[in-house]
């Protein structure tokens, strides 16, 4: 018997004969320690075995708790430390982990079964993505931390999930993702410039000895590409072989990794060819889809920073007649806060001194600021417009409604199910079989005394190489996801592009969605002696002392000076002209002011502002959020294309109406909030709708969510961009028509490049394996099907080519005349 054993859990070396075995009947199992043990008879005891079959790395060493670990997981069962991490749910409290040490799907298998076997425990589901556990429990069945420490005796890690431990964790992938494929992109181009001239050649009277050389630098260059750059493939591939499930991985590993043994074996012990070449650039381009891959899910993991934007860290607690600032988490239900102007509310609660806006837009997608007096409601993220204000604390930490939207936005993320593409089925078919048949063509030809038999078995293997079937859908998903980029279309999901062309119905938000979000001087009428442009000036010279979203109509114009201004909060502003007194606001304030009601407008929407002078009405300000000037054009075509339009929106005027009749859209929902918009898309996709939704607010996120695609536009909310599944960088909307019609060609190039890469390999293969292709020539057709399938796709990008430019031309002379002076 050998000196040492690897341990049985963790693979450790240990000493044969130290005598931790738990079966005497096999002494080849041994342990490295009592913990090691204890682990496996846990996992025996419960029937979960097959962890130790299906797992694709050695389980972590269990470590003993300290006295200082355990009080810090038993610290956790206070509600006041849950209240960072955890919230109350239907069956308990539902709690966000951050899961350390696992290594493969067997992991996060063990783990799920093992937890469910605790009393109270409802449910627990870990994204292998990201390590990130949602666990729901019941506290009067079992304490948090017994949870916990469960996990941390099966050898894991368990703490509470803060965004600044994921972002880390995403940027480490990604940087190796960067690595990874930086390796096989030098090996492709080194790699290819050995091969071309020998393939073409180029290169006259090559000796034996120098062909010798060339593929000893390849075996040399390509050695890293596959070892490192390829690793990822390997490693999944070996899981998915132990789970019996073929996923992508299978073909790829496998065309790679025989492409290489069977080159390295050439250059070892002689033959005609290798294909060196070919094993780095089918490793480049399936890295570039993976680094693809995740930096999309990079831009979408929820960052602390953004999360920290929207939940403040701090807050002035009010104690008597002194304040002092303490942590947002101490804050309790009852505490008194003091909110200066500027300031984002840190919990909810309600006014009980002090008038002041405050601005919503993260809660109702409403820019404009809310006027809010004693005794009003408020909520967490809101932020305070114009005067101090005093607040009874109600809710706070995670029982907050800004907390709660963010709760609906994880809970429908998870619930959406995976979009299996079709090549990754068929390719594990395909190899599944020709891994059959390449066999069996050696032992034929083996059997008949062919001298050539392993040279028409590689003919096999590489003419079959799944390289173009592996290649048919990411190619075309990357050839229209940078065409789409380019016109200002950024998809930061994997299944975007494949779902846009299922779309039937586009949902859209009004504020900042369907209009531009900010307010406009749409039209001034003079009413009095004051020219128009006089009447501008004024009122410009009035607004400049207001820090009121209306002011900013007027602060680029030219302004008088106006003095002993004096802010009536709601209401309007007043103050001295040239001597005498002037006032601008609604029109009940210029009728206190001066005596005289404004006279009614014939027709009017948004706000009318008027400006009185020495006691006369002198103008009136026409102002409201405009309708985006493609908007219309892009809703007629989305309803000439049989997709059905619909707006919903947080306003409750009527400007919700106005602009659903402007723009002929099909139905309108007003004064909806992020609770509705997510049930009114939950009841259309009960109806087997596709939809599309698009929006810009944090209050659009659940909706987002519920959508099979989400776009945020260009001006959105940083948190809203990354939880999109697309950006309109541009917000020009007649994007989301193009984005449609690509995702459509884009299908039908996959279905193409599919139809071809079927067809070359199962033409390929009978004529390979009745020994008609020799191997160089099977190396020449594997890639002029890779060819064929590539630049199939680039016609997605040359498509587009025209309306990129277009639209970058048109986009650079509406930004040379706004910024013109004399433009309108």
């Amino acid at each position: 018997m050998a000196d040492t054993l690897p341990c049985f859990h963790c693979s450790e070396p240990v000493p044969a004969d130290n005598g931790i075995v738990p079966d005497p009947s096999k002494p080849d199992r041994a342990f490295c320690c009592h913990g090691c043990k204890a682990v496996f008879e846990t996992i025996h005891q419960e029937g979960l075995d097959g962890f130790y079959e299906f797992r694709t790395a050695a389980a972590v060493t269990p470590r003993t708790l300290s006295g200082s670990d355990l009080e810090r997981l038993r610290e956790l069962d206070h509600p006041v430390a849950q209240e960072s991490f955890a919230s109350p749910v239907k069956g308990g409290m539902e709690a966000q982990l951050l899961i350390g040490g696992i290594t493969c799907a067997a992991c996060i298998w063990l783990l799920e079964n093992h937890l469910a076997r605790y009393p109270g425990v409802e449910s627990f589901a870990i994204n292998h993505t990201t390590q990130r556990a949602r666990l729901v429990w019941s506290p009067d069945k079992n304490r948090l931390s017994d949870l916990l420490i469960a996990i941390h005796e099966l050898g894991y890690t368990a703490s509470p999930y803060q965004a600044d431990e994921a972002e880390m964790t995403l940027k480490a992938e990604n940087r190796s993702a960067i690595v990874r494929l930086l390796v096989a992109g030098i090996g492709t181009m080194q790699s290819m410039m050995l091969a071309v001239p020998l393939y073409f050649e180029m290169i006259s009277e090559v000796t034996p000895e120098f062909i010798e050389l060339f593929r000893w630098f390849s075996l040399l260059v390509a050695t890293p590409v596959v070892a490192y750059s390829a690793r990822p493939f390997f490693t999944n591939a070996i899981r998915d072989l132990r789970a019996r499930h073929f996923t992508m991985d299978v073909p790829v590993a496998t065309a790679i990794g025989l492409a290489y043994v069977a080159s390295a074996w050439v250059t070892l012990f002689g033959g005609e060819e290798v294909y060196f070449e070919s094993v780095c650039m089918f490793t480049f381009f399936l890295s570039l889809g993976r680094y693809i891959e995740t930096r999309a899910r990079y831009r979408a993991g929820l960052t602390g920073k953004a999360l920290g934007n929207y939940q403040p860290r701090i807050a002035t607690l009010i104690q008597g007649q002194e304040t002092r600032v303490i942590p947002a988490h101490q804050l309790k239900a009852g505490d008194r806060i003091r909110v200066k102007p500027g300031e984002t509310l840190a919990v909810d609660g309600t006014i009980v001194q002090g008038r002041s806006t405050l601005n919503e837009a993260a809660l109702t997608g409403e820019y404009l600021p809310e006027s809010h007096e004693p005794g009003d409601e408020i909520f967490a993220g809101s932020i305070n417009g114009e005067s101090p204000l005093e607040v009874e604390v109600s809710r706070t930490g995670n029982r907050t409604r800004l907390s709660g939207i963010l709760r609906i936005l994880d809970r429908v993320q998870s619930e959406k199910p995976r979009v299996a593409l079709m090549a990754d089925r068929i390719a594990g078919v395909f190899v599944s079989r020709v891994l059959i048949i390449a066999p069996l063509v050696w032992v034929g030809w083996w059997l008949a005394g062919a001298d050539n038999a392993f040279d028409i078995t590689l003919s096999v293997l590489v003419v079959t190489c799944p390289c173009a079937l592996s290649l048919a859908t990411p190619t075309a998903l990357t050839s229209a996801t940078l065409t789409l980029r380019k016109l200002g279309f950024l998809p930061t999901r994997g299944h975007t592009l494949e779902t846009l062309g299922e779309i039937d119905t586009v949902v859209f938000d009004k504020t900042g969605t369907l209009t531009e979000g900010r307010l406009h001087l749409l039209e001034t009428q003079p009413y009095g002696n004051l020219t128009e442009q006089q009447a501008l000036a004024v009122a410009a010279g009035l607004e400049h002392h207001s820090e009121h979203p209306i002011s900013q109509v007027f602060a680029d114009r030219a302004s008088e000076t106006v003095t002993n201004v004096r802010n009536h909060l709601g209401e309007g502003l007043s103050g001295v002209w040239q001597g005498q007194p002037v006032a601008i606001g609604h029109r009940d304030f210029i009728a206190d002011q001066t005596g005289i009601r404004p006279p009614e407008l014939q027709e009017s929407h948004g706000i009318d502002l008027w400006l009185a002078v020495d006691g006369r009405v002198e103008a009136c300000f026409l102002i409201d959020d405009r309708i985006r000037a493609e908007a219309g054009d892009a809703i007629r075509t989305l309803q000439s294309r049989n997709i059905e339009t619909v707006m919903l929106s947080g306003d409750r005027s009527g400007h919700v109406d106005r602009v659903a009749r402007e723009l002929g859209i099909d139905k309108a929902v007003g004064g909806a909030s992020p609770e509705d918009k997510l049930a009114h898309l939950q009841a259309m996709a009960a109806d087997n709708r596709k939809i599309m939704m698009v929006g810009d607010g944090l209050n659009d996120l659940p909706s987002m969510a519920g959508a099979a695609v989400s776009v945020a536009m260009g001006s959105a909310t940083d948190l809203t961009q990354l939880r999109a599944d697309a950006i309109l960088l541009s917000g020009n909307l007649s994007l989301l028509v193009k984005a449609i019609d690509a995702s459509r060609a884009t299908r039908r190039i996959i279905r193409q490049n599919m139809m071809w890469a079927l067809g070359y390999n199962l033409l390929a293969l009978p004529l390979a394996a009745a020994g008609l292709v020799p191997p160089w020539l099977a190396a020449i057709g594997m890639s002029a099907s890779s060819l064929v399938v590539v630049l199939n796709a680039l016609r997605l990008s040359h498509d587009g080519t025209k309306g990129a430019k277009a639209h970058s031309s048109e986009a650079r002379f509406q930004g040379q005349h706004e910024a013109s002076p004399t433009g309108g």
